[in-house]
C-alpha cells in the first residue's frame, strides 16, 4: 500500500479535488467563454495530463454550433446594418435570457440580395453564358424558391444575431445560443418585403448572491479527521510493509492459522432466514482463491478473522455472522449470514531481522535502521500535512457552496458535468478497470445523461464553489505574480511537448490562471478562517 493510501482511507475529501500548484499537466479543454475578454469561472477540478487519451466525443463539451433552425454560432465581427433591428429582452429561469428580434425589411432585402448574387455567381443555368445576368425569376425557379428562402433566412440570422447579442455582451455563454423559432415557422413567415421575427435564448453569467455581504469572511470551519492513522502510525505501518515485502513465504502444514500468516481461502455465504434455514447466496460476499494477509484484516466483516483463526490447510469451517448496520453495502446492512470457508493454502512469512544490516534493503541509501525510520517518518508527515490541507480546503469549499444562492445555467451545468464525467472515464481507463466494450458503453450519450442526473447535486455544488471562488478573487483584489503564471505555463507546455501532444497555449494559460486564482482564494480563506480539527 502506498504512503498516500494510508491517509486517503481516513482523510475523506469531497467530490472536488484540492487545488495544487504542482498540477501543471493541463489539457486545452473546451471551456465556456464570454464574448469579450473577461475572467472566467475558475475550474477547480484537476486538469487532464497530456499523456492521457482524450475522452470520447460524446463526453467533450459541445462544439461551436452552426447556423440552423436549432442553433447558431455567433459572429463576433458585426458590420453596419442597412437599418436598425429591434430586440426585446426577457429574463427566464436558470440565468437564461430570451431575445425577441424584429428585423426590418431593408435588412431582409439586403441579405436576400446577397444570397441571390452568390447563387448567380456559382450557378450554371442552361441557356446563359458565364457572366451573363440571369433574371431573378429564372434563377429562383432553377434553384428552388424554398432553398433560396432558407439561404436568405440563414444569412439574416448570421447577420443580425451579433447585433441582437449586444445587450448581453460580456455576460453570454457563447456555446449556449439557441434559436427558439422553428424553421418551418420562419420559412412560412419570411418575406424580404415584410418584418421578420425570431426568438433566441442564451445562457448568461449567473448572479451570485451571498447570504450576507461578508458571509465568506471569518469562516468557522470544522475539519473532521480520523485519528486512527497518524504520521507515526503510518510510518510504522510502512516499515512493516517494506519488511514483509522483503520476506519469504513458507508453507505451513503442522498447525492452524495464526495472526501474521497469509492464507488462501474459498469463501461461500448465504443468508439466514428467521427459521434458521439457509437462504439465498450472497455473491458479493463470496470468493474463490481469496488471499488474506491476517495482519491487514481491518476491512473484513467483524468476527470473520476470529472465526477462521486456527483453521488448517484442507479444513472447512462454517459459522454465522451479522453484517453491521453501518456496512458500506446497503443491501447487506443488518443481514444475518452463514459463512462456509475452506482453507486451500496456509503460509508463514519469514521476516528480516530489523537491524542496521537490513537498512539499505528497506530504504536504499540508508546505512542504519534509525535513518530508515526517520526518512519514512518524514515522508509520512509530509503526506499527513497534505491530507490535512486537502481536508481543510474541501471543508472550506463545502462551506462556500452553502453561502451563496445562484441560478445555474443549464449549459454551465452540462459542460462541468461532461468534464467531470470525461475525467472519471480517463481515470478508469488509466487504471485499466474498463475493457474496450465497457468504455464504449460508458461513453454513450445515454450513460452521460444518467451520470448528470445521478450526480446533479454534486455537480451543482462544484459549480457553486467555482462561482464563489471567482467572486472572492475579484472582491478581495487578490493577485498572483507574472512569474508564477509564466513558470506554470512553461512547465505545462514542456510536458505537452515531451509527450508529442498538440496544445493551445492560450487555453493552457487560461487554465493556469484559473488554478492560480483558486489557490490564492483558498490561501486567503485559510488565513482568515477559524479552523478547528476534530477527530471522529
Amino acid at each position: 500500500m502506498e504512503l498516500q493510501s494510508l491517509f486517503k482511507l481516513h482523510y475523506q475529501p469531497s467530490f472536488l479535488p484540492r487545488l495544487s500548484l504542482v498540477s501543471t499537466s493541463l489539457t486545452p479543454l473546451s471551456k465556456t467563454t464570454f464574448f469579450t475578454p473577461k475572467k472566467k469561472f475558475p475550474h477547480l477540478h484537476k486538469p487532464f495530463s497530456p499523456n492521457q487519451s482524450s475522452p470520447s466525443p460524446s463526453c467533450r463539451p459541445p462544439r461551436p454550433l452552426s447556423v440552423s433552425a436549432a442553433s447558431v454560432a455567433l459572429q463576433t465581427d458585426k458590420g453596419r446594418l442597412p437599418a436598425d433591428i429591434e430586440v426585446i429582452e426577457t429574463k427566464e429561469p436558470h440565468s437564461r435570457v430570451k431575445l425577441s428580434v424584429i428585423v426590418p425589411p431593408p435588412v431582409s432585402q439586403y441579405c436576400y440580395r446577397l444570397v441571390l448574387d452568390e447563387y448567380a455567381k456559382e450557378t450554371k443555368v442552361p441557356g446563359f453564358r458565364p457572366g451573363k445576368k440571369i433574371p431573378e425569376s429564372i434563377l429562383i425557379n432553377y434553384i428552388g424558391k424554398e432553398y433560396v428562402q432558407l439561404s436568405a433566412i440563414g444569412a439574416v440570422l448570421k447577420t443580425t444575431i451579433p447585433h441582437a447579442m449586444s445587450s448581453v455582451k460580456g455576460r453570454a455563454f457563447e456555446d449556449s445560443v439557441h434559436i427558439l423559432t422553428k424553421s418551418s415557422e420562419m420559412l412560412e413567415a419570411f418575406s424580404p418585403q415584410d418584418f421578420f421575427r425570431y426568438d433566441v435564448v442564451v445562457d448568461v453569467a449567473p448572479e451570485v448572491k451571498w447570504v450576507s455581504e461578508d458571509a465568506y469572511k471569518n469562516l468557522k470551519i470544522v475539519v473532521e479527521i480520523d485519528n486512527e492513522i497518524t504520521a507515526q502510525k503510518a510510518s510504522e505501518e510502512e516499515l512493516r510493509r517494506r519488511r514483509k515485502a522483503l520476506g519469504s513465504l513458507r508453507i505451513v502444514t503442522d498447525r492452524g492459522l495464526r495472526i501474521g500468516d497469509v492464507v488462501v481461502l474459498d469463501i461461500f455465504a448465504t443468508t439466514i432466514s428467521k427459521d434458521d434455514s439457509s437462504g439465498e447466496k450472497i455473491p458479493s460476499a463470496e470468493s474463490k482463491g481469496f488471499h488474506l494477509d491476517t495482519e491487514e484484516g481491518d476491512y473484513l466483516l467483524p468476527g470473520f478473522l476470529d472465526s477462521i483463526t486456527g483453521i488448517q490447510r484442507g479444513e472447512t469451517k462454517s459459522f454465522p455472522l451479522q453484517f453491521p448496520e453501518s456496512w458500506k453495502q446497503e443491501n447487506l446492512q443488518g443481514v444475518h449470514a452463514q459463512f462456509t470457508v475452506e482453507c486451500k493454502e496456509l503460509f508463514h512469512r519469514d521476516l528480516l531481522e530489523l537491524d542496521d544490516s537490513a537498512a539499505d534493503k528497506l530504504l536504499p541509501g540508508c546505512s542504519t535502521l534509525s535513518q530508515v525510520k526517520e526518512s519514512i517518518l518524514q515522508r509520512c508527515q509530509e503526506v499527513e500535512q497534505t491530507a490535512r490541507d486537502q481536508a481543510t480546503d474541501n471543508a472550506i469549499l463545502d462551506q462556500l457552496s452553502k453561502l451563496i444562492e445562484v441560478d445555474i445555467p443549464q449549459s454551465l451545468f452540462e459542460e462541468q458535468g461532461r468534464q467531470l464525467y470525461g475525467a472519471k472515464l480517463l481515470e478508469l481507463q488509466a487504471s485499466r478497470k474498463l475493457d474496450e466494450q465497457q468504455l464504449t458503453s460508458l461513453s454513450s450519450e445515454k450513460a452521460l445523461n444518467e451520470y448528470l442526473e445521478t450526480e446533479r447535486d454534486s455537480i451543482t455544488n462544484i459549480i457553486k464553489q467555482m462561482l464563489a471562488v471567482g467572486e472572492i478573487f475579484k472582491r478581495e483584489n487578490l493577485q498572483y505574480s507574472t512569474e508564477e503564471l509564466v513558470k506554470e505555463v512553461e512547465n505545462s507546455v514542456a510536458e505537452f511537448k515531451q509527450h508529442n501532444q498538440e496544445y493551445d497555449e492560450e487555453r493552457i494559460k487560461q487554465q493556469v490562471q484559473d488554478i492560480l486564482e483558486g489557490a490564492k482564494v483558498l490561501e486567503w480563506l485559510r488565513e482568515h478562517a477559524d479552523i478547528q480539527f476534530v477527530t471522529r
